[in-house]
């Protein structure tokens, strides 16, 4: 028996996303889902808990995981919200 759940892939190491910097245009790098730069222990909370906390209103019934991207060139930062995937 298989079991498969949705999750996101970029935070599971399964996919990559690329995207151009709007200003240099530049490949963006990918830092990391948005909520763990909320405080010292959001890095490890899961992403059905911190989605309540997030001031965006029915994110927690999104299948989505928001993840930062920003450019090493001009410091461009952008929020970018990345659709889970099976797996």
């Amino acid at each position: 028996m298989v079991i498969k759940m949705k999750a996101c892939a970029l935070c599971n190491g399964v996919s990559h996303y690329k995207e151009n910097c709007p200003q240099c245009g530049r490949i963006l790098m990918d830092y990391g889902r948005v909520y763990d730069y909320y405080d010292d222990y959001s890095a490890y909370m899961d992403i059905d808990s911190i989605q309540l906390a997030d001031g965006i209103p029915r994110s927690s019934g999104d299948e989505e995981c928001l993840h930062l991207f920003g450019c090493s060139n001009c410091l461009v930062e952008k929020p970018i919200n990345i659709p889970f995937t099976t797996i």
